[in-house]
């Protein structure tokens, strides 16, 4: 242990290194700038350490926006949904046990990690939904209370015709509940098991539903960095299912993904997309996090390739026949943002330049010299396609005098009024974003 904690001061002092010039608006876009990849002994390690906002702080927004907490003094949120009446669940999840360590830098990786989230409040706090109520939509919720607890990790959550779907981390469970309920007492049924523990890399599972209501669409991010835990630990995962929401009968939708989360159909269209954490340890600027459309059948590149056909030089077997169809992403959010939330405007109370676009939330790098993510990113859409360079709508969850974050971004979300919801699990908070005037 002691010398890991002296490994450990030496990465944090090479952390305060400034990353080589490198013009971080070249990988915003459909054609990202791709360095060379880089081989390291240990890769940058620079994870913010979690503080919380105090006296009041909130995070910045940008022009012609305002930001407030709707909700405050949760544990952990990670998501939060909106439910047909208006009531907004926010999704607390008490992550998975670590999965064990098997390299050296494992240990390392975990000591930082550790510092940026921790769950918060008292030892026996268990994951949860909450429920929070705002009938009037002012902003300041008139109920507050805990809609179901003792859960397994959730992460996603949706509701239709007359059921509550949970993503659990390792299984998608659906409860009897009618919208205006404040609680849920009947016992939960699984539909169908998802890949968990006792490795269990990335264990955020999202979830949504089919425009037509008869399918569900779950994400499962891979079980490692690039299959160091083998491949059969990989089994079904880095993928998207499609779950029969009748049978629970479940299929690979698409494959390659290494960390793919908030599925959702952009509006009027059955073209479903996701925003995709992709590989680290090839350098601070390889590789970009993406926001892409899934192609049933589709396979996009993970573990043997990314961006299309750029080879990993670390996995081996190589497998050309699947690097030959592997899909080039979309549109490229830059590296080690961890993009984890997506939602699309369909709205009319903010202006008018954000409708039909992009929400995302940017939970942060670890992989960087210099932090990347840490904040809420806009990207515009035309005819259903990314059509501009992402913009930073909501961000100052960094304290960049001390180094500290005072908040991380997650799961994103419209609620009835058209206000962008931003589930912070660092500071504990819900945030409701609104237009500073009336729209025109």
């Amino acid at each position: 242990m002691t010398r890991a904690l002296s490994l450990l001061a030496l990465v944090l002092a090479l952390a305060a290194c400034s990353d080589p010039k490198f013009d971080e608006s070249s990988q915003l876009g459909p054609d990202p700038k791709l360095p060379d990849p880089k081989a390291y002994l240990l890769p940058p390690i620079n994870v913010a350490p979690g503080e919380g906002w105090k006296n009041g702080a909130t995070p910045k927004v940008a022009p012609g926006l305002r930001i407030q907490a709707l909700a405050t003094g949760l544990h952990h949120p990670r998501n939060v949904y909106v439910l047909p009446n208006g009531d907004i669940l926010a999704v607390q999840a008490k992550s998975p046990p670590s999965e064990p360590v098997k390299r050296p830098k494992d240990l390392i990786f975990g000591i930082v990690k550790s510092k940026a989230t921790k769950f918060p409040g008292s030892p026996d706090a268990e994951s949860r939904i909450t429920l929070i109520r705002d009938a009037n939509g002012d902003g300041k919720p008139e109920l507050q209370v805990t809609l179901l607890d003792h859960l397994n990790s959730p992460f996603g959550v949706v509701w239709i015709d007359g059921f509550l779907y949970v993503a659990n981390t390792d299984a998608i469970v659906r409860y009897p509940f009618t919208p205006g309920q404040t609680s849920i007492t009947a016992p939960g049924q699984v539909l169908t098991e998802l890949p968990g523990g006792p490795i269990d890399h990335h264990w955020t599972k999202s979830l949504t539903v089919s425009p037509d209501g008869q399918r569900l669409y779950a994400t499962v991010g891979s079980n490692s960095n690039i299959v160091e835990n083998g491949f059969e630990a990989e089994k079904n995962r880095a993928a998207v299912w499609e779950i029969d929401r009748a049978t629970g009968r479940s299929r690979v939708f698409a494959g390659g993904l290494r960390n793919p989360n908030s599925p959702n159909f952009y509006p009027g269209t059955n073209t479903l997309w996701v925003v995709v954490n992709e590989r680290d340890e090839l350098g601070p600027h390889l590789v970009p996090d993406y926001l892409t459309s899934v192609k049933e059948g589709g396979f996009y590149g993970w573990p043997y390739s990314y961006y299309g056909q750029h080879l990993d030089p670390r996995v081996k077997p190589q497998r050309p026949d699947l690097v030959a169809r592997a899909i080039k992403p979309d549109y490229a959010l830059g590296s080690h943002v961890a993009a984890l939330g997506l939602t699309f405007y369909t709205g009319t109370s903010l202006p008018a330049h954000y409708r039909g676009g992009a929400f995302i939330g940017e939970h942060g790098s670890w992989d960087r010299y210099t932090p990347s993510g840490y904040k809420v990113v806009f990207v515009p859409f035309a005819n259903g396609r990314p059509s501009g360079k992402a913009e930073e709508v909501v961000g100052g969850f960094l304290d960049m005098d001390n180094g500290k974050s005072l908040g991380r971004p997650v799961g994103v979300a419209i609620d009835k009024t058209g206000a962008l919801l931003i589930a912070d699990d660092v500071g504990n908070t819900i945030w409701r974003v609104t237009a500073a005037a009336p729209a025109t």
